[in-house]
């Protein structure tokens, strides 16, 4: 794979729903970025999972990475709490990563002329994915904001569940994310620090871009 030269690449780590998504779409819209929510695929291959048990194998798990199109990654069907738990599942696959690992490359180093540069967030990306990212972001929140927030979300969905199933499975979820063994969420000390539990959407994207702008305009 060849690499852009001089483009903007931002990493971004952080458990679930702590607001990194909506911080990638910000950066990505303001810095002219191409935006991938890594999270996204593994749901998507969670969902091929359930809904094909049978014939679920790497080979077909390669052949749906290699024909996905960003626009896949937007099915609000990824978004329930039993493709989340199937996502959290295959993410800990090293060979299913590493078929994933290829995509995500090639959006962060290579993305379309049109963009000027790549803005990644998941669970290892600093860590594994880009690791020489020109910024690096740890995005955090209390496990009690960050369910109240997926709640609300589930609600706008018209989904039928409970706040304490949502606490119950994100808790799951970050003990998986953090105890896998391929790429497992963790902050770097070369990462930055982002707590969004009592800030607002347009305050800690104030605080990011302040960051960012400071280093672009050296």
């Amino acid at each position: 794979m060849k690499k852009r030269k001089n483009i903007i690449t931002v990493a971004i780590d952080s458990p679930a729903a702590a607001g990194a998504g909506t911080q990638a779409k910000l950066i990505a819209k303001y810095y002219n970025l191409l935006q991938l929510d890594t999270g996204r695929i593994y749901r998507l291959i969670g969902k091929f999972k359930l809904d094909n048990p049978k014939n679920f194998n790497y080979r077909s798990v390669r052949k749906k990475i290699n024909l996905l199109k960003m626009k896949d990654l937007k099915n609000k069907n990824l978004l329930s709490d039993k493709v989340a738990n199937s996502a959290s599942i295959v993410a800990k696959d090293k060979k299913i990563r590493n078929i994933v690992h290829k995509f995500q490359q090639k959006c962060a180093y290579s993305p379309p002329m049109k963009y000027d540069g790549s803005v990644l967030d998941g669970r290892d990306i600093i860590t594994v994915q880009v690791r020489d990212a020109k910024f690096k972001f740890f995005i955090s929140a209390s496990l009690k904001v960050r369910a109240k927030r997926r709640y609300k979300e589930y609600k706008n969905l018209k989904k039928k569940i409970t706040y304490k199933e949502v606490l119950k499975s994100l808790r799951n979820r970050d003990k998986s994310d953090r105890q896998r063994k391929y790429g497992p969420l963790k902050k770097t000390r070369d990462s930055i620090l982002i707590n969004t539990t009592k800030l607002s959407r347009k305050r800690c994207f104030e605080k990011i871009k302040a960051i960012m702008n400071r280093k672009l305009n050296n």
